[in-house]
């Protein structure tokens, strides 16, 4: 007989771990996760790793104010610290954005998130250097900041594994398996079959191939993310994570003092595929970069590039992920993350274990039905009242 599990979770990223181990910390063992390269090694890997409540959605701001608290105890909870850095998160706005932000903010004020407005001169403290002219308001959320996904992630395989789930690396699945239109388990590259009582697909942009096969078509694409690091001549102060929506980029310290700058304009994108691209951000990019550098932080005493990488946000057409039960009985899906998994990982792992085992959730603010694969055939996509002009749908 081949192995079983009662629940097969099919990617061993930070989503799929974070899903074994909320389902063993519920008291189910049964579990075993499949990876065919090793932890940690696809898109979990290329996060940048912001730590931010600031959505437009309310259950998005709800699940990471649920993964702020994880991460500032994580040490208790998997017994790992997971590399988080409280710097604060701050996003700064044009004049075309000011209504978009004040909205947004009264609203994760009314989830109870930590946010509220500053001013000019105390960003100027935050951010030595910075040229904010052209900045009309900020909202600052002080318990944000940076964390380590591929830390983060094997800090769920460790403490999944110390709770009895089996966790299996170079095991890739060839095909889903099934009993008329129920989902039965997997078939590995090697010839092997697993029964599960429930395959859970947590493979971010390789689950549309591995659902295409039963008539599932999971609106899910690689959309390409470049990362750039850019050392100012000087290490950079200890200073928030900036969500620049004036000039449409993200910076981040990185612990050696580089920036790391990411690209916050969507409203021309790239697709790839997710097991041949180019690792390193383009030319192009890498020239917009340095002119957005040079307008944001014109004193900057002796900056180069450094360095620069590439991966994928598994993108939905709304922006937003699928996490609940797919059409077919016995499968459930866990994927279409763009760009938010990190942050929202604890929370993502909670809710998928309490869908699977209750059918419903008790995060606080969490609409389930908000993620359910059934949205987009509906005409329901989950899209902020309240966007920011310029900046697409990731917010």
């Amino acid at each position: 007989m081949g192995a079983t599990a009662e629940y097969l979770i099919v990617g061993g990223g930070l989503e799929g771990l974070a899903i074994a181990w909320s389902l063993a910390d519920r008291g189910v063992t049964d579990v075993l996760v499949l990876e065919r390269a090793t932890l940690c090694s696809g898109m979990t890997g290329k996060s940048s790793g912001v730590v931010r409540c600031h959505y437009g959605v309310p259950s998005l701001a709800a699940m990471s104010w649920y993964g702020v608290a994880v991460f500032g105890d994580a040490e208790a909870i998997l017994g790992d610290d997971l590399g988080f850095r409280r710097c604060g998160y701050v996003v700064g706005v044009g004049p075309d954005n000011v209504d978009p932000l004040k909205a947004n903010v009264a609203m994760q004020q009314q989830l109870g998130i930590d946010v509220d407005f500053i001013g000019h001169d105390e960003m100027a403290e935050l951010w030595p250097g910075l040229r904010l002219d052209d900045f009309a308001a900020f909202a600052y959320e002080p318990l944000g900041g940076r964390g380590e996904a591929y830390l983060t992630g094997m800090a769920y395989a460790a403490a999944a594994r110390g709770l009895g789930v089996r966790i299996r690396q170079g095991t890739e699945v060839a095909e889903l398996l099934r009993d008329g239109d129920t989902v039965t388990g997997v078939r590995t590259t090697a010839g092997e079959t697993i029964a599960a009582g429930t395959v859970i697909l947590a493979a971010g942009p390789w689950v549309p191939a591995l659902a295409a096969p039963l008539g599932l078509d999971v609106p899910v694409r690689a959309q390409r993310a470049e990362l750039v690091l850019v050392d100012q001549g000087e290490p950079t102060p200890e200073v928030p994570v900036l969500s620049d929506l004036a000039s449409l980029q993200y910076l981040c310290r990185e612990p050696n003092g580089e920036l790391l700058a990411g690209n916050s304009d969507h409203t021309e994108v790239e697709y790839l595929d997710p097991d041949d691209y180019l690792d390193r951000a383009a030319d192009s990019t890498v020239e917009q970069v340095i002119g957005k550098l040079d307008h944001r932080l014109p004193a900057m005493p002796d900056p180069r590039v450094t360095g620069s990488y590439a991966g994928a946000y598994d993108v939905t057409p709304d922006y937003n992920p699928i996490i609940g039960p797919a059409p077919l009985p016995g499968l459930f899906l866990a994927t279409g993350f763009s760009g938010h998994g990190f942050k929202i990982s604890p929370a993502v792992g909670r809710l998928a274990a309490e869908l699977l085992l209750d059918g419903a959730t008790t995060l606080p603010n969490v609409d389930p039905a908000d993620f359910r694969f059934s949205r987009f055939a509906d005409g329901a996509p989950l899209i902020s009242p309240h966007p920011y002009l310029g900046a697409g749908e990731m917010r």
